[in-house]
């Protein structure tokens, strides 16, 4: 068409924080407390309110005080939800403690820091019923090479139970087809299992890259975007968006489609055909197995067979 192309330019990069107590935090989050960069990111913006809050008082985080944090959260409990003003309280703990382990003040707030109540699984876990998540893998259409990487992501989520994170992290090394294992990790502690390659799930996955996944792509991640230049799925929302658009088509009508709806049908299933708490307590990577109690109440096959008979 006779026009210049324009100059190739990568994904943006968010910029670093603009001080160096943020930049600290945020390094702090990243090598102590194993964040994935976008709970970084999320808890940077949840400290950039707070210090907007002290700025229009004159103050900074050296001069913050309790009263001038119960202030701020107080305004946040005004605009936000009561799980979000949780959220936040939790950030503003994290990051007292960490200006106290670093020095930079001397009196521990953190245990004084009060946030709303929220009562321990008081909602129960989404999940779907099992013929549901059979009707979306049978929906995804496998004659192309989106529709291939798409069966594969999500049969991996529905038959282990993984998260979003952990699907995408997966790399090619991590792929033992000689043992017929998958050597997993954990975003949020970095800590690495092995699980089974199952035949049905290893031959989805090799179908996949045999004839789905880019070629020329540079990341060695498993799951890549299918556009130029096929980088690797780098965010939980992506896996989402592909829930959604199957469902959509397998007319499956639910009010929530989050990444996590996978992990927790497959939770309720495996306690419906009989796995030992203390076994899916390891699969899911719960460090306390108090939070099976979650999934018990979405486990609708277990629940009939406890139940007890009506009196007339």
């Amino acid at each position: 068409m006779g026009t210049q192309l324009a100059p190739w330019k990568p994904n943006k990069r968010r910029a670093p924080p603009a001080s160096s107590v943020l930049r600290d935090y945020a390094a702090h989050l990243l090598q102590h407390r194993g964040n994935p960069e976008i709970t970084v990111h999320k808890k940077l913006n949840h400290i950039g309110k707070l210090l907007d809050h002290l700025a229009v008082s004159g103050k900074s985080w050296r001069q913050m005080r309790l009263p001038d944090i119960d202030a701020f959260l107080i305004q946040c409990a005004r605009c936000y939800a009561r799980a979000t003003t949780a959220d936040i309280a939790s950030t503003v703990r994290s990051f007292v403690r960490f200006l106290l382990t670093s020095g930079r003040i001397n009196v521990d707030l953190a245990d004084a820091v009060i946030s709303p109540v929220q009562p321990q699984f008081e909602r129960p876990r989404r999940a779907w019923p099992w013929e549901d998540v059979q009707r979306l893998l049978r929906a995804v259409d496998t004659s192309t090479a989106r529709g291939l990487r798409d069966h594969a992501l999500l049969l991996m989520m529905s038959t282990y139970g993984l998260g979003a994170g952990e699907a995408i992290r997966l790399q090619l090394q991590d792929i033992d087809w000689g043992a017929g294992t998958l050597q997993m990790s954990r975003p949020k502690t970095g800590v690495t299992y092995v699980l089974p390659l199952l035949p049905a799930v290893g031959k989805v996955l090799a179908r996949y890259l045999q004839h789905g996944r880019p070629a020329h792509t540079s990341t060695r991640h498993v799951f890549v975007q299918m556009k130029v230049p096929f980088g690797a799925l780098t965010c939980s929302s992506a896996v989402r968006h592909i829930l959604v658009k199957h469902a959509k088509v397998a007319g499956i009508q639910t009010t929530y489609l989050g990444s996590h709806v996978l992990r927790h049908s497959n939770a309720a299933r495996q306690l419906d055909v009989g796995t030992q708490p203390r076994v899916l307590t390891e699969l899911l990577g719960h460090r306390d197995s108090q939070s099976l109690s979650a999934y018990i109440r979405i486990a609708t096959q277990s629940l009939r067979d406890v139940s007890l008979p009506v009196p007339r």
